[in-house]
């Protein structure tokens, strides 16, 4: 089917960036809907203030790209009707997923692609009570989103090939690089390993091992600086199947295996330790620092991905 209107349901920081990523191909007409008012314009303008400053776009391609964007509070403005994809963008939470999908069902046509942009809940579970399930997919953008090239398109337990194929296109359109998960399983792809490796790096505090300044250094500065361009599979054929064997045939009983949460989060909860947002987690964190740190994030994914 040809793609042509995009509805974003979720006016939130995510939807915002949804809307900037779909807005750089002109053929496409989109709408976000909230429940409630929002300023689209300046919330895509703040997001975007690096890529104007570093040059990455200009205020007049900004410009163009907002005027492609319409903001409703309305879904029965008719709207909803005319869409060809639905990107839902609202809170992790699944009652609230589900009460969004079965308001569209209702006003969009059979045939409207629905993708839920969740980075842990399961495709299978929000689409379960829809009636055309088939077109229903999970489209798990990375914040922030208008930087983070990958997308996982997961199937659910009834998704069709052909809505699966259609969504993948359709980011690689608008320059994202879309994956494939195969099976609707907890963390996709991308969160199962990264949460394998923040379980052991917090194994490796717990138990005395080193402390977390220590552990980020040496992520930052050994395996971590290579990864962009050195996967891990690669990498193991890189240094040979017999290796990795051997590797993995003494180190794997010794690496961190618990299935629950580990004890020095629930201290750390009770102590009101709530990262960024208390001003300590792991380490302390003044609200200079949280500034620094969330810029430099984005000053980093803009230099890697734009040399800028």
């Amino acid at each position: 089917m040809t793609i042509k209107n995009i509805l974003i349901a979720g006016g939130g920081m995510m939807g915002k960036n949804i809307a900037f990523v779909f807005s750089s191909n002109p053929d496409y007409a989109i709408t976000v809907y909230d429940l409630f008012p929002t300023d689209v314009d300046s919330g895509i303008r703040k997001n975007c203030a690096q890529l104007v400053s570093k040059g990455i776009i200009t205020e007049e391609e900004l410009s163009a790209r907002l005027s492609r964007i319409a903001f409703t509070t309305d879904i029965d403005d008719g709207l909803a009707a005319q869409a060809d994809l639905v990107i839902e963008a609202v809170f992790e939470d699944m009652q609230v997923k589900r009460e969004t999908f079965a308001k569209l069902e209702e006003r969009c046509r059979p045939d409207t692609i629905f993708c839920t942009n969740t980075s842990v809940m399961s495709p299978s579970e929000i689409s379960a009570e829809l009636k055309h399930r088939e077109r229903f997919v999970g489209t798990h953008f990375w914040n922030p989103g208008h930087l983070i090239p990958l997308v996982e398109v997961v199937k659910s337990d009834a998704t069709s090939d052909e809505t699966a194929e259609t969504v993948m296109e359709v980011l690689k359109a608008v320059g994202k690089e879309p994956v494939l998960c195969k099976k609707d399983v907890p963390g996709f792809i991308a969160n199962r390993m990264q949460h394998a490796l923040w379980r052991e790096a917090i194994s490796i505090v717990e138990n005395g091992i080193a402390d977390p300044e220590t552990v980020d250094k040496a992520v930052r500065y050994s395996f971590g600086l290579r990864l962009p361009q050195l996967g891990p599979l690669e990498n193991s054929d890189m240094i040979g199947t017999q290796l990795t064997y051997n590797i993995h045939s003494y180190i794997l009983e010794h690496i961190e295996d618990s299935h629950t949460s580990s004890p020095i989060l629930g201290q750390m909860l009770d102590e009101g330790k709530m990262g960024f947002k208390s001003g300590e987690g792991f380490m302390k964190w003044t609200p200079e620092a949280v500034e620094r740190s969330n810029a430099e994030l984005n000053e980093y994914l803009i230099r890697m991905l734009y040399g800028k």
